[in-house]
């Protein structure tokens, strides 16, 4: 009882935190303008590390004490990377994540120890080090599926949005007002490729150079086809050469390899469905055919062979 209880009493916090920290994650908005300013701000002699020791409010502090962990600092830098190529940027973002991280990892290894209760050392620590991982690799995981997911709408979207920017500049608008435009005009269709545009241009109006801001654009995506169009914009910037009717052509390769990415996806779905269908559809098949046949027979059988 006592052992129970003690379970209860950690594990009901722990389940509390983590859907906290899940709904405060998710509903995190974009801040263009305060991202570059924290970012200008950390820039120089002193690294984010330190200004994580420094503990700025909860969520700093938390962030501290994870970070004097051994090794602590190197997964909260892995873990913000994987969240600005999710679309989840900023402290607030990497303080809900690390403490759905930890809660996970705590919920995990208090669940094993009450269910290695009363077995011998060497099963329990087995299945300690086997929650640890459990609950180390799952967290990255699913962020490296909300990572794919992000690039791939991104990238879904990239043929019309990049089509309407050379629309709009081919109207005489400059590119910072072409992209807001665009970012005004996407927002309610492809949210994730609207902020995007929308964050660069706020960090070249706060100071940074165009070319960096496509760079830190590409690195927070990850795509190549962003690494072109940024190429293409800052080369075109540079030389002076007509970016409208690049942004048009490249615009309708880019359409060109999402139908042939549909084509192949299709090709794909016969080959993953076989699978299914072995596994699963016809031996439910086989039964319901076969069996009341082989019931109706045996029946028969046993009919004849009785003794008169």
């Amino acid at each position: 009882m006592l052992s129970a209880a003690i379970f209860f009493a950690l594990v009901f916090p722990t389940i509390v935190v983590l859907v906290w920290a899940g709904v405060r994650l998710f509903r995190t908005e974009e801040d263009p303008l305060g991202d570059r300013i924290a970012e200008l701000q950390s820039a120089g002699p002193a690294a984010s590390g330190s200004v994580r020791r420094k503990g700025r409010g909860l969520k700093g502090r938390f962030l501290s004490m994870v970070s004097s962990i051994p090794g602590g600092e190197d997964w909260i830098k892995g873990s913000e990377k994987r969240l600005r190529q999710a679309g989840y940027r900023g402290e607030q973002a990497l303080a809900n994540y690390m403490a759905i991280a930890a809660g996970w990892l705590v919920l995990c290894m208090v669940g094993m120890m009450f269910a290695q209760s009363g077995k011998d050392l060497s099963n329990a620590f087995g299945g300690m080090i086997a929650a640890g991982i459990l609950g180390f690799v799952l967290p990255q995981f699913a962020l490296g599926k909300l990572a794919a997911r992000f690039r791939r709408r991104m990238q879904e979207g990239l043929p019309d949005t990049i089509d309407l920017l050379g629309i709009v500049l081919g109207t005489g608008l400059a590119l910072d007002q072409a992209m807001n435009r665009v970012s005004d005009e996407m927002q309610h269709i492809y949210p994730e490729l609207a902020g995007e545009f929308y964050t660069v241009t706020m960090q070249v109006r706060a100071g940074q150079e165009r070319a960096k801001a496509f760079q830190g654009m590409v690195r927070r995506t990850g795509l190549e086809d962003i690494k072109s169009l940024s190429a293409m914009i800052i080369q075109s910037e540079r030389f002076g050469t007509s970016l409208s009717s690049a942004l048009n052509a490249y615009a309708e390769d880019l359409r060109t390899r999402r139908r042939l990415r549909a084509e192949e996806a299709v090709g794909k779905a016969g080959i993953k469905m076989l699978f299914p269908i072995v596994l699963f559809i016809l031996p439910v098949l086989f039964v319901v055919t076969l069996v009341p046949a082989i019931i109706h027979t045996i029946h028969d059988m046993q009919t004849l062979g009785a003794p008169r």
